[in-house]
Order: C-alpha cells, then sequence, then structure tokens
C-alpha cells in the first residue's frame, strides 16, 4: 500500500495532494482547491509570485516585439543580478500566462537549498517597482514538467490561460553572459577565501613562532636568574 500510494503520489491519480501544485507550484483553485497543496519546508527553488509586468498584455500595448523583447531582457538581468546575491543559480525562469495564479511568475532554482531558505526570509521584506514581494519555497524542481510541451511547439489551444508553464524566454547572449559573469564572481570569491585562509595560517604560524621565540627567551632568563642565586649573587 505504502509503495502504491509513493508512486502515485503527486500525479493526477493522486486524491489528496494537487498535482498542479506539484509540478507547477501554484494552482488556479488556489486555497479552495479541494486537494492538499504541500508547502515544502526546504527546496531549492524559489517562487516570486506576479513580479513581471509584460506590456504585450496590456489593451492599448503599442510596442514592437524587439521592443518587448529589450524590455523583458532588462527585466530579467535586473531580477537575476539580484537574486544571484542570495547564492548560486542554477536556472530563472518567468511565465507568460496570464491566469492569476502564474501571471509574472519567477522561478528560480538555486544549487543549494540553504541559498533557497535565505532568499526567501530576505526577499520578503523586499519591494520591487514600488511593489511587495512575495516569496516562497516552491516543490517544482523539474521545469520539463512544469512547462506546456504544446506551447513550446507552438501548438497550445489554451493561450495564456494554459495551466501549465508558458515561459517567456530571454535573449540567449544575454543569458549566457548573465552566467559567465556569474561563474567568474564565484571564481573569485572562492580565490579571496582561499587566500585568506592562506594569510590567516601565515598569522598562526607567526605567532606560533613569536610565541617560541619568546618562550625560549624566559626560558633563558630563568635559567640565567637561578644561576646567579645559585652562585650566590
Amino acid at each position: 500500500m505504502a509503495d502504491h500510494l509513493a508512486s502515485i503520489y503527486g500525479t493526477e491519480k493522486d486524491k489528496v495532494n494537487c498535482s498542479f501544485y506539484f509540478k507547477i507550484g501554484a494552482c488556479r483553485h488556489g486555497d479552495r482547491c479541494s486537494r492538499k497543496h504541500v508547502k515544502p519546508t526546504f527546496s531549492q527553488t524559489v517562487l516570486l509570485s506576479n513580479v513581471y509586468q509584460n506590456p504585450a498584455h496590456e489593451a492599448n500595448c503599442a510596442l514592437t516585439e524587439p521592443d518587448l523583447q529589450e524590455h523583458f531582457d532588462a527585466f530579467f538581468e535586473d531580477v537575476f543580478v539580484e537574486l544571484a546575491k542570495y547564492g548560486e543559480i542554477e536556472e530563472m525562469n518567468v511565465c507568460d500566462n496570464v491566469g492569476d495564479h502564474l501571471v509574472g511568475n519567477v522561478y528560480v532554482r538555486y544549487k543549494y537549498e540553504e541559498d533557497a531558505g535565505k532568499a526567501v526570509e530576505e526577499l520578503n521584506n523586499r519591494f520591487y517597482a514600488g511593489r511587495p514581494l512575495y516569496a516562497e519555497l516552491s516543490p517544482v524542481t523539474d521545469f520539463g514538467e512544469a512547462c506546456c510541451r504544446q506551447y513550446e511547439n507552438a501548438e497550445c489551444t489554451r493561450g495564456g490561460f494554459c495551466n501549465f508553464m508558458h515561459l517567456k524566454l530571454v535573449s540567449r547572449p544575454l543569458e549566457k553572459e548573465l552566467f559567465a559573469a556569474q561563474e567568474k564572481s564565484l571564481y573569485m570569491m572562492k580565490k579571496e577565501r582561499r587566500r585568506d585562509r592562506s594569510r590567516s595560517r601565515d598569522r598562526r604560524r607567526s605567532r606560533s613562532r613569536s610565541g617560541s621565540r619568546h618562550s625560549k627567551r624566559r626560558v633563558k632568563r630563568d635559567y640565567d636568574a637561578k644561576r646567579d642565586y645559585d652562585d650566590g649573587y
């Protein structure tokens, strides 16, 4: 029985836990869902809800496709650089859906769970574009399962109201540049830590040698004093 329950956990066959929340970290029914939304206490992935405001979704948008891409690239870079301060980012995705539970959602997967936890704790005290941020740990780790495959093939008939992720793609050169900059920054930080450890070891050795010299001089003074006393000086 236990094996059976484990095999269907988070799938459509699971009558207790919400499969959409498990796969996507969001559900159109929200708190009214008849199935459980089991929020993780540990996860590599952080969800920032409803952050990106796509001008293309506005009724009177007059921006061209290049303008819209430039707008999104600027947003992606701004958010990536800020989130990278909490730890190494493995993947960052932004939803282009229009349903309330997915619109503008930003998912960032860190390399380490501790960094994701630290990000959630601090981001909930911050604002972006004048609006408060709402951050939480997300159960999503496999974005291949969370994304709409039909959308990726330009075949999704549900449009922006699809319940699977429709991702807004950042320009490839910018994405490569951001991850390369992160890698360089991490390398420099590791190099600096190694240098600090080396300096610390050198200081300890220096203090040890200095202490040894002082100890020898102390022993010699004590020996000379004892000899003078024994000689009746």
